[in-house]
């Protein structure tokens, strides 16, 4: 693991299944994220609470605060709650973008739900965003009760396949995942390279 973690996400992601397992009764050690962040995605992990009070402002600012308000714990910077773990499994996505850093789009941005993944890679959880012109991929790994770090990339248009994490700042991926209700888990990724100030990911299971 250690070296698919050096090599990059998506490394990991087609070659978890082909290691040896480990031997019984020994636990496997869980990838320290700390060693593989870049600099730049650790200022954002650092600054995520900051950049989401600013994106929501700017929502609000530009109107959309009743819309916003209906959301919930969703568009709470403080709504985990703990247990943030979620199963293995098929889930609906919803990508909401927070706070337009143009003019190609607006402040407040709701997608349609798409479908997305958690898969168990035995030391960490593996989330991919099956759909949609944008598509993260990454890794979830545990951070403290409450919540998860996800380091990742972004899948553009027709693309196949990540690029290896750290080979292009433009689509690296750094958040925190928590949970904000009963099945209701969120993905908060601060400062991504497009469009938008903060971008919040509402995963439930689908049905």
């Amino acid at each position: 693991m250690k070296r698919l973690l050096v090599f990059g996400i998506a490394i990991l992601l087609s070659a978890c299944g082909g290691q040896d397992k480990p031997e019984r009764n020994i636990a496997p050690a869980v990838p320290d994220w700390r060693k593989t962040i870049t600099a730049v995605d650790q200022d954002r992990l650092q600054n995520w609470r900051t950049a989401f009070t600013k994106a929501l402002d700017k929502a609000r600012a530009a109107g959309h605060g009743s819309s916003m308000a209906r959301e919930g714990a969703l568009l709470d910077p403080d709504a985990a709650l703990p247990n943030a773990t979620p199963p293995a499994g098929t889930y609906r996505c919803r990508v909401i973008k927070l706070g337009s850093k143009g003019t190609l789009m607006g402040d407040y941005v709701v997608f349609p739900p798409a479908p997305c993944t958690i898969t168990d890679e035995r030391e960490v959880l593996s989330f991919s965003k099956l759909s949609g012109n944008q598509r993260p991929v990454g890794l979830l790994f545990p951070a403290e009760p409450s919540r998860m770090i996800f380091l990742g990339t972004l899948i553009i248009g027709d693309e196949s396949r990540a690029l290896d994490y750290g080979r292009d700042s433009a689509r690296d991926m750094a958040g925190a995942f928590d949970r904000v209700g009963d099945q209701r888990w969120r993905l908060m990724l601060p400062r991504p390279q497009f469009e938008s100030m903060m971008d919040v990911i509402e995963l439930v299971p689908a049905r």
